[in-house]
């Protein structure tokens, strides 16, 4: 297993979570880095405290694609050969980044968690909402751009930095990870799906302002599907 890989964590208001979450991380990755993205519920208070992982802040909540982004530019600035990224609501296992890093070699570029893929005994219930919009948009990213997703909003992923250096990311809010796959296909980057629990603890879990409406949220969804799509076509 490639042993030079970082485990990325984008955080905002996860005080009920981000110590137990980092613990359990820090298991299994040496090197952790979070990507705190202008938290105000003293979640930066808990994060000052530690000394055993690296904390990028942002000094304003600038979205979550932006922190992905922070994070995937650390990692290659860094010359790390992948990066884990998990979110730090506790709905991911910390047990599987060793997993994800395996998978994450030879040639793949992308290894997406998929909640869908297989059932385990520690599932929970998605809210239906969000179940049938990540469907609806899973399918139609597999339809255009041609590739098999049946999951494409899980958070838990492992990437190449020698496949991310060839991305050009601008979308900073929850739909970034449609950019991503837009120009991960576009760049014909290799791609597998991993299996994991489907856990959430949070259903009434916030997107911010009016993304919190489903119809407004998959209209955002499929403008930034359309304009990043446009976009690699006017670069083709």
């Amino acid at each position: 297993m490639p042993q030079n890989f970082l485990t990325a964590l984008p955080v905002f208001n996860e005080v009920k979570y981000v110590n137990e979450v980092l613990d359990l991380v820090k298991q299994y990755s040496d090197n952790v880095l979070v990507v705190d993205d202008g938290s105000t519920d003293g979640t930066s208070e808990k994060l000052a405290q530690r000394t055993d992982v690296i904390v990028i802040e942002h000094e304003q909540n600038a979205g979550y694609g932006a922190a992905l982004k922070t994070a995937f530019q650390y990692a290659i600035d860094h010359d790390y050969h992948s990066v884990v990224t998990i979110d730090c609501d506790g709905q991911h296992e910390p047990q599987r980044i060793p997993e994800f890093v395996e998978a994450c070699s030879n040639g793949v570029d992308i290894v997406s968690g998929s909640r869908y893929l297989k059932q385990f005994d520690e599932d929970t219930a998605p809210p239906e909402q969000r179940r049938q919009i990540n469907q609806t948009v899973s399918a139609e990213i597999s339809r255009r751009l041609g590739i098999q997703l049946t999951d494409a909003f899980c958070g838990f992923k492992a990437y190449s930095t020698s496949g991310l250096k060839k991305l050009d990311l601008t979308e900073n809010g929850y739909a970034m990870p449609l950019e991503l796959w837009v120009q991960a296909a576009q760049h014909e980057l290799k791609i597998i799906e991993w299996p994991v629990p489907l856990i959430y603890l949070d259903e009434d879990r916030s997107f911010g302002g009016v993304l919190d409406d489903a119809t407004t949220r998959l209209e955002y969804y499929h403008l930034v599907l359309d304009r990043s799509i446009a976009k690699t076509e006017q670069f083709a």
